[in-house]
């Protein structure tokens, strides 16, 4: 069951760093109406593409979170219900944003719409979705952030997973909440955002690590003396 766990979540990663890390931000220009249409009309293939990737990532997430909760329910069903409410709000958040990321690829390359705004309407219109996506998405880092800090505990509490792997996913959370206010109180601070990415990045890719190679730590065996029983002699 580590193993199917570990299998989904890698899913996860492949689905999400495709979506997220490679389509979104070569599509995306913040603040320019222009560039950002024009990379939708030159890639309007690759952004649904990453409409799929996303709510194939969504998939993923959830099926990970319920294998998750099957194999850790024991060790807290409070905690367990918890990861799993996290990870529902997150995945509803991504797939509503990824029909935002449709609906801009639909204005940018269908001429009606440029027909009723206008060439810079219809650009602007283009912007306007696309950064409704984005921000849905930083959005949902909070939710991301808070399904780890259950899993966190319970990692800790099974004893299942290293401690140290229990404190990083904890660690996690609190980096994603910070990223979180950082780019919507502080947006001319930015550049720290790369830094609280690593504790996060260090986690995830541990947890998987160890699902699919390791699986689940075992008690460790222990030697004992057993005590043959004498056979009755036959008078």
């Amino acid at each position: 069951m580590a193993r199917i766990a570990g299998a989904f979540y890698l899913a996860v990663g492949l689905t999400g760093g495709f979506s997220e890390g490679f389509v979104d931000p070569s599509i995306y220009v913040a603040g320019d109406a222009a560039a950002t249409a024009g990379n939708v009309v030159a890639n309007p293939g690759l952004m649904r593409l990453g409409v799929v990737a996303h709510l194939t990532d969504v998939v993923f997430l959830l099926l990970t979170a319920v294998t998750l909760y099957l194999l850790l329910k024991h060790a807290g069903k409070h905690a367990v219900r918890l990861m799993v409410l996290a990870v529902v709000v997150a995945a509803g958040i991504i797939s509503v944003s990824a029909v935002f990321t449709f609906a801009a690829v639909q204005v940018a390359t269908d001429d009606s719409y440029t027909s009723a705004f206008g060439l810079l309407g219809s650009e602007a219109l283009v912007l306007l979705l696309l950064e409704i996506q984005h921000y849905a998405v930083l959005a949902a880092q909070v939710f991301f952030g808070l399904w780890l800090a259950p899993l966190g505990y319970l990692a800790l509490k099974s004893k299942l997973f290293p401690t140290a792997l229990g404190f990083v996913l904890i660690g996690a959370t609190v980096s994603y909440l910070i990223h979180v206010v950082v780019a919507f109180l502080l947006p001319e601070h930015t550049q720290i955002l790369i830094y609280l990415n690593i504790t996060p990045i260090i986690a995830e890719i541990w947890m998987v690590l160890y699902l699919l190679i390791v699986g689940v730590r075992t008690p460790r065996s222990t030697d004992h003396t057993h005590v043959a029983e004498a056979a009755p002699i036959p008078a």
